[in-house]
C-alpha cells in the first residue's frame, strides 16, 4: 500500500514566508499567477507598523488588510515580536505564542495552527510548549536538501531556503523525483523582504514559473500537507494487514494495482 497525495497526485509543493512585511503582497501575486500556495508566518504586534515608526524602516501588512491578503493561502504564527525564545521564561514563551495565535484568528476568522519558530531556534522543551497550545506543526531554518516528509511536524525541516544557490538544481530534480520516496515533498522556505529590499523578483518568479502546471504535483500549504500526512499515519489496520479504517476527516489516496484508490473517513475496506 503506497500513498500518495489527493487525487492521485505523487508529489507536494509548499512555501513559508516570514514577517509580514508588505513585500508579501507582490509575493502573493506571483504565487498566484503560478498557482503556487504558501503559508504566511506572521508577528501580530509588528502588523500596521510604518517606515518611520521603526529603526530599520521596513513597511508591515496592515492588520485590517491580513483576511484579503493572506485570503488564498494560510496564517500561521510566528511570535507576537519575534522574540528569541532561548531567553524566555515559560510564561513568556507561552504568551509570545498563544496572543499571536489569538490576535492571528481574531483577524483572519480562522483556526490557526501553525507556526515558524523565529531565528529556527527550538528544542524539545519548546515543542512541548507549542503542542499544549494546539499547533500541529512548527518549522525551523536547518535545510535538508532532500524531499521526504518530516518524522514529527513540530520539527519540519524545509528542503531549502529562497536564496540557496541549489534552488533551482532541486527543483529540477524534484520534477523527477526518485520512487522510492513515499509521499515526496518539497518546501521552500525564506523572507519576502529579501526580493523586495534587492528589487530580485525574477529567481522566485522563475522557480514558480518552472514548477507550475505539473498534474502530478500537489500545491498546498504547509497545513494541508501535515493533516493530510498526518491522516495516512493514523490509519488503522488488522492483524494480518489486508484490512483498514480511516479514522480521520480526510480522504487518503494511495495507489493498488498500478490505479488510484482512496479510503473515505469512517471507511472500513480491504487494500
Amino acid at each position: 500500500m503506497k500513498f500518495i497525495y489527493p487525487d492521485g497526485k505523487k508529489c507536494a509543493l509548499t512555501f513559508s514566508f516570514d514577517d509580514n512585511q508588505a513585500f508579501d503582497i507582490r509575493l502573493i501575486e506571483i504565487f498566484d499567477k503560478y498557482g503556487m500556495k504558501g503559508t504566511f508566518n506572521i508577528n501580530s504586534g509588528t502588523l500596521g507598523v510604518t517606515a518611520d515608526q521603526n529603526c530599520d524602516g521596513n513597511i508591515y501588512v496592515e492588520p485590517d488588510k491580513v483576511k484579503e491578503v493572506y485570503k488564498d493561502h494560510e496564517v500561521a504564527i510566528h511570535g507576537v515580536e519575534h522574540k528569541f525564545i532561548a531567553g524566555l521564561t515559560d510564561s513568556m514563551i507561552v504568551n509570545e505564542f498563544l496572543d499571536d495565535r489569538r490576535a492571528l484568528e481574531a483577524l483572519t476568522g480562522k483556526l490557526i495552527q501553525g507556526c515558524a519558530y523565529a531565528f529556527g531556534w527550538h528544542n524539545e522543551h519548546i515543542m512541548g510548549i507549542l503542542k499544549t497550545l494546539g499547533i500541529k506543526y512548527a518549522r525551523g531554518v536547518d535545510a535538508t536538501n532532500g524531499f521526504f516528509p518530516p518524522q514529527d511536524f513540530l520539527d519540519w525541516k524545509p528542503t531549502c531556503h529562497q536564496g540557496d544557490d541549489n534552488l533551482m538544481d532541486l527543483g529540477q530534480q524534484f520534477l523527477s523525483v526518485p520512487g522510492y520516496i513515499e509521499l515526496p515533498l518539497m518546501y521552500v522556505w525564506g523572507h519576502s523582504y529579501e526580493f523586495g529590499r534587492s528589487g530580485n523578483w525574477t529567481d522566485i518568479e522563475e522557480f514558480c514559473k518552472m514548477m507550475s502546471g505539473k498534474d502530478f504535483i500537489w500545491y498546498a500549504t504547509n497545513m494541508e500537507i501535515c493533516e493530510y500526512i498526518n491522516a495516512t499515519r493514523s490509519l488503522e489496520f488488522s492483524a494480518d494487514g489486508k484490512k483498514a479504517y480511516n479514522p480521520t476527516l480526510i480522504e487518503v489516496f494511495f495507489e493498488k494495482d498500478d490505479k488510484v484508490a482512496s479510503i473515505k473517513p469512517g471507511e472500513f475496506i480491504e487494500v
